[in-house]
């Protein structure tokens, strides 16, 4: 006689791997930094299903334009598992939406974010947003909300992913870009932390397939180990750009991502005119010169995937020049004159970056 088979427990959301109380408390533990970034426009806290911000405010604009960004910190993130360094990755986030916003002359208003996970360790996801918290403190804007989301069985227990979008305003006629650039206008580069949060499935190939480092190897080269050099939060410009808009005329911003610095420099520079970048202005952090050694990276290579230490570009008329400098050495930027712009000759209108980087 056959035997009845035991009678089974009923599935669950926990038995598929997804603790809703770990994600209960990891919102717990992420209020108080979400509180940090408030805005006077903000309305309610987070645990809505939406964020709330007063648009009344923009009634001091005579024709305010939104403008919206969303971004990542690609593959930056694997080196913050690696470490276990959890509340830097935050200022990578903001970092890369709102100096996207800034470069048209928009104030940052607030962020949502998002992030993912193999499984929500409550502390971990709370560090990840005081990360971003702290991140919008520094660019002025508030975070208004966001999701977690637990993946199991996509994602590995210690795998995670963020995103980000955010919003900001701008006067209309304040607008920046392109068409306010005119030949004779001066570019002023912004150094970089680093770098920055572009080019890391190079750098990573690099150092550790290439190279068998380990994030541990102290580097001569940078005072410090290899994972803390790598894990270098990027640095937040909004408020030094928006502080430059106040106090001198400025043409355009750019802000140095992915494809380096002369083809981002490109997307602001007008038919007609040419933008000549002269690398003898500067000396790149050592990380862009020991990627390119350890990796035997050319040096072409290296400027269209890294920033090769210019983490913004203000295009500027002439006159601006001494003001916008000194505005920027006021706010603790380094900054100077790295090139102009020209009337195109022979060059394709665009950017280029000529001569060698400072000895």
């Amino acid at each position: 006689m056959s035997q009845s088979p035991a009678p089974r427990t009923g599935a669950s959301y926990a038995a598929a791997g997804v603790d809703i109380e770990a994600g209960d408390r990891a919102v717990e533990l992420m209020k108080e930094w979400v509180r940090k970034t408030r805005r006077p426009e903000v309305l309610g806290g987070i645990g809505g299903f939406a964020g709330l911000f007063d648009a009344s405010a923009l009634r001091r604009y005579e024709r305010p334009l939104l403008a919206s960004a969303t971004d990542g910190v690609g593959t930056k993130v694997d080196l913050a598992r690696r470490l276990g360094v959890y509340d830097t990755i935050g200022h990578d986030l903001v970092g890369m939406v709102v100096d996207d916003l800034v470069v048209c002359g928009a104030e940052p208003l607030f962020m949502t974010d998002y992030i993912c996970v193999g499984k929500v360790h409550p502390e971990r996801v709370a560090a990840i947003v005081k990360g971003i918290a702290e991140g919008c403190v520094l660019a002025g804007c508030a975070l208004v909300g966001g999701e977690t989301a637990e993946h199991p069985g996509l994602l590995g227990e210690d795998d995670f992913d963020v995103a980000g979008a955010g919003t900001g305003v701008v006067e209309a006629d304040t607008l920046l870009g392109a068409d306010r650039i005119r030949a004779g206008d001066v570019v002023v580069a912004m150094g970089s932390s680093g770098l920055h949060s572009n080019g890391y499935s190079l750098v990573r190939h690099v150092v550790f397939d290439r190279a068998g480092w380990s994030l541990e190897r102290e580097v001569a080269e940078f005072g410090r180990t290899l994972g803390e050099e790598l894990l270098e939060p990027t640095r937040i410009y909004s408020l030094d750009c928006l502080a430059l808009t106040r106090t001198t005329e400025v043409h355009a911003f750019s802000h140095v991502t992915g494809g380096g610095l002369a083809a981002n420099l490109a997307r602001v520079v007008p038919d007609g005119l040419h933008a000549s970048i002269d690398r003898s202005s500067w000396r790149p952090a050592p990380v862009f010169e020991v990627v390119g050694t350890v990796g035997g990276v050319e040096r072409l290579e290296l400027e269209k995937t890294l920033n090769m230490g210019v983490g913004m570009i203000a295009v500027v008329p002439e006159g601006s020049v001494d003001t916008a400098l000194t505005t920027l050495a006021d706010r603790g930027v380094d900054a100077w004159v790295a090139g102009r712009i020209t009337e195109r000759g022979t060059e394709a209108t665009g950017a280029a970056l000529v001569g060698d980087y400072a000895a």
